[in-house]
């Protein structure tokens, strides 16, 4: 924040017990004179506005949003953060979220916890709805605050410290996260959190039209005149390729644009210099002139026949189609005894992790020519460090990328966001430069959930077997294409659902639009096909006379069964996943039967949805590999370098590794991701870091563990110890000793080390679709019961139960919390979340579930090993959400008769739903 050249003057504060004079201005935020002038960033930031609560502070006892807070509103006074917590007498807080593992990616953690601190102070044991009223001013994106909510309640009598599992017992294990410490007590560094002494500050200049032309003025006459602005960059000094883009055959994204912006927030320019001169000037004065031009926005009328083209290369604005191909369904539709059709339209949905992008770039020596360094929140260090080369035109050893601590990305944090600016601009200047998105900029640039509209017709026969299927689903890509050729290629594999289709066709394609890129968000289209889907199973169930349970049942795929794609399966999860929820179900129909007879205002209904989902790339390359090392000293370092965006893999991966290599797993040290030191584990992404990189981090486990036997000439059943910094193996009588200190030193400065790496076995898919996409897949099912209001049609979900097969569960607390928090994000999709260019760039306007939108929710974990994965583990991230808008759709039907077309479910929507039904 600027000082607007405010007088300044000195406060007495004192914080976390100690006494500071801070000399400012009287406006300036509490938040930054706790973050810039007293270092204590443990403070986060997500809004600067109020919404979100990461930034939350006790004044004199009572939270508030430090960002909310003038200095002068808080000198004289008591402020407690979250890194006095232990000295105010509040460590067990700590202790009870560590636990629960209430932290996830922890960007929001210091807030939850001071909200909680207030209430405890007042109220030691709170009931649920208690703490969950006291927490409501503090967003989380990730965890669906179940766990948060538990660690609060329980706090005054937090669980001891579990011990560390034995060796060969991690997997499985509940254990904390191995890097949840920092999440807890404020030290945690995210990508706004590093500031190097004498960083400069990076300031982009942005569209406000969704398409418009433009040309700049008198750049150097407009810096000169402003005192502390060092550059004024554009596209002209790039030194590279001006194009970046996930898919490089598809790479289309300028760095920045060229006399052209195609949406809303596209980067133009960037201003570098002192924080107080960038942060301090009006956009409104930057030399640029603005030609709006006409904007494309509706993919209908960018595939209507002499629709200007956005890219001139890609006929009539679509960027690409996917298909599958099997049998004939139009014959198949023709001859079944039940049809179900319907269209169904999707919105923009905003990722809104809570951690804005930031990062900070600076110059390295490493003896040779200088090396970049750019520390970032990212999800795709290898992917970033490869696109920054060709944009900076540095061979990819000369730059550096470390991973911050990254507060959520869910998706939207694969695409390079500040990483080849504040890139470019530490090189020009040859000092650190820093960049960190306002929130407004943040959602206004980065990539979104793909809109969809899709038809469908699906048949089965009279007994209710499916008998075909035609799905057709148009995807607004947006300006560039981001992750739009992958939403195209998964959508028509997965849109048949977990099911027994034997006459299919599907297709989507990826639309352009003078709209921000639509890229990945969980699910990759996916969650979107699995609404028309389910939506229409449900259709078919009623035609049939059949419960709906029962008719997913009937056509679940088992093993040995073919997909659409032709691939044969094995351990196929998904009747599991269903037969779980059958007591679950019955006892939830009997109950809105007996809610439902009193024909209040209010009507009660339960709905169920399923979901598949392949784990990594479609039908390519996806390795990941994985480094481990024995130090002369004793130390056993595990090189990871897959990003830990709050799923666990700085947990999970160990935990793996350990149980492969037969030692605990609180003896290996966590290194990374920084691709200085790790190598590539590839993107956390499409459900693939616990399975590819897991099996990765399997290899190398038992690749160091048969290093070690060998030299030990023991066997493979011998069971292995590290003690006073050497390897002890012990089988039946013998008992050998390896001394690392007597070895000399290899590879990467070990004694002993073992590098791996796993790529799933796939196969391209041909014409028609067909191949082996995917080696692994996960399933699950969820059932969700709600209440509607038939006067105002607002909904409110009371219970979603989620059955979900992980193959093994390699952490079952963890693996609770992605649960709860991909519901969270489903049922945001569902009710609330509408993302809209120019209109919701903010979290007050954009809403996305709190404390109070949240059902309960019971976590059902289902295993039936894999045989290709880890220890027989699948993925998760990604399947948890995809069955719970579609689950929450068919409740709210069976409530009230609402068919509901248009997502989200607002009340206006569904009240003329219900009203079109009858109701």
């Amino acid at each position: 924040m600027a000082d607007d050249g405010a007088m300044r003057a000195s406060a007495r504060l004192i914080v976390n017990g100690a006494e500071h004079l801070i000399s400012a201005p009287p406006g300036r935020r509490l938040s930054e004179v706790l973050r810039e002038d007293l270092g204590l960033r443990g403070t986060k930031l997500g809004c600067e506005a109020g919404d979100c609560g990461a930034c939350t502070v006790l004044l004199e006892g009572r939270p508030v949003c430090a960002c909310l807070v003038p200095l002068a509103q808080a000198e004289g006074h008591e402020i407690l953060t979250v890194e006095g917590l232990a000295d105010a007498g509040l460590e067990h807080l700590r202790r009870a979220f560590l636990a629960h593992g209430a932290a996830q990616c922890g960007i929001c953690t210091p807030g939850m916890l001071m909200a909680a601190a207030a209430l405890l102070q007042k109220n030691s044991h709170p009931t649920r709805e208690e703490a969950a009223e006291a927490l409501g001013g503090v967003l989380c994106r990730c965890t669906g605050y179940a766990k948060i909510i538990e660690a609060v309640c329980r706090a005054s009598d937090p669980p001891a410290r579990a011990e560390s599992p034995e060796a060969g017992a991690a997997v499985g294990a509940g254990i904390e996260r191995l890097d949840g410490r920092a999440k807890v007590d404020g030290s945690e560094s995210y990508g706004a959190d590093h500031v190097p002494e004498g960083a400069l500050l990076v300031r982009a200049i942005r569209s406000p039209h969704h398409h418009a032309r433009f040309s700049f003025g008198d750049l150097e006459g407009w810096r000169k005149a402003r005192p502390g602005i060092a550059l004024v960059l554009t596209a002209a000094d790039i030194p590279g390729r001006n194009r970046f883009g996930v898919i490089p055959a598809f790479a289309d994204q300028p760095v920045l644009a060229e006399g052209e912006a195609l949406f809303r927030g596209e980067a133009v320019a960037l201003v570098v210099g002192e924080a107080e001169a960038v942060a301090d000037f009006r956009a409104e004065d930057f030399p640029i002139e603005w030609e709006p031009l006409a904007a494309i926005t509706d993919p209908a009328e960018a595939v209507r026949e002499g629709a200007g083209l956005i890219h001139g290369e890609r006929p009539g604005n679509i960027l690409t189609k996917g298909r599958v191909c099997q049998g004939d369904p139009q014959a198949a539709l023709a001859a079944s005894a039940h049809l179900a059709e319907g269209e169904i339209e999707t919105a923009f949905v905003e990722h809104a992790p809570i951690e804005p992008e930031a990062g900070v770039a600076w110059l390295e020596s490493d003896g040779e020519a200088p090396r970049l360094v750019i520390r970032a929140c990212t999800q795709a260090p290898g992917m970033d460090r490869a696109e920054c080369a060709s944009i900076l035109a540095l061979p990819e050893e000369r730059i550096r990328i470390i991973t911050a601590a990254t507060g959520g990305g869910f998706g939207t944090k694969l695409d390079l966001s500040v990483q080849p600016l504040i890139g470019l601009a530490a090189l020009r200047t040859g000092r650190p430069c820093r960049m960190v998105y306002s929130r407004r900029e943040s959602m206004a640039s980065t990539t979104k959930r793909h809109p969809a509209r899709m038809r469908a017709r699906i048949g089965c026969d009279g007994a209710g077997r499916l008998t075909g299927m035609i799905f057709e689903g148009d995807f607004n890509t947006g300006a560039y294409a981001s992750w739009g050729p992958t939403v195209a290629g998964r959508v028509p594999v997965h849109a048949s659902g977990p099911y027994r289709v034997p006459h299919y066709r599907a297709e989507a394609r990826a639309i352009h639009t003078h709209s921000p890129p639509s890229g990945a968000f969980r699910g990759f289209g996916v969650p979107q096909a699995t609404i028309m889907q389910e939506v229409l199973f449900d259709d078919l169930a009623l035609a049939c006379g059949m419960d709906r349970l029962a008719f997913r049942l009937q056509n679940a795929m088992r093993d040995g069964d073919s997909t659409r794609t032709g691939q044969r399966l094995a351990a196929v999860g998904i009747r599991a996943c269903l037969e779980a929820l059958h007591a679950p179900w019955e006892a939830a129909l009997d109950a809105c039967r007996e809610w439902n007879a009193a024909r209040g205002r209010t009507r009660r209904g339960v709905g169920m949805a399923s979901c598949w989902y392949g784990c990594g790339n479609t039908a390519l390359p996806n390795p990941s590999t994985i480094r481990a090392g024995l130090a002369a000293d004793g130390r056993l370092c595990l090189h990871q370098g897959a990003p830990d965006i709050g799923q666990g893999a700085n947990t999970v991966i160990p935990q793996i590794f350990a149980d492969a290599l037969g030692l605990p797993v609180a003896q290996i040290e966590l290194i990374g991701p920084d691709t200085a030191l790790t190598p590539d584990a590839g993107k956390t992404s499409a459900s693939r870091q616990t399975y590819v990189t897991g099996k990765a981090a399997m290899l190398c486990g038992q690749a160091l563990r048969a290093m070690i036997l060998r030299r030990l000439n023991l066997g493979e059943g011998a069971r292995l110890s590290l003690e006073g910094g050497r390897i002890i193996a012990r089988e039946g009588a013998s008992e050998a000793s390896l001394d690392p200190a007597q070895l000399p030193p290899g590879p990467w400065g070990y004694v002993l080390a073992a590098e791996e790496s796993y790529d799933p076995p796939t196969t391209p898919l041909d014409e028609n679709g067909q191949g082996a996409p995917y080696a692994v897949y996960g399933y699950g099912a969820q059932m969700a019961e709600v209440e509607v209001d038939m006067g105002t049609g607002r909904v409110r979900v009371l219970h979603i139960h989620a059955a979900h097969d992980l193959g093994r569960v390699i952490n079952p607390i963890l693996a609770e919390g992605q649960i709860e928090g991909g519901i969270a994000q489903g049922l945001g999709l569902a009710l609330m979340e509408e993302y809209i260019p120019g209109r919701t760039e903010n979290l007050h306007d954009y809403l996305i579930p709190t404390t109070g939108d949240m059902p309960r929710i019971t976590p059902i974990l289902i295993e039936r090993p894999d045989p290709e994965g880890p220890f027989g583990a699948r993925g998760l991230g990604e399947h948890v959400l995809i069955p719970t808008a579609p689950a929450i759709l068919n409740a709210i039907r069976h409530a009230s008769g609402a068919r509901i077309t248009r997502l989200p479910a607002l009340p206006h929507r569904v009240l003329a739903a219900i009203r079109e039904a009858g109701g």
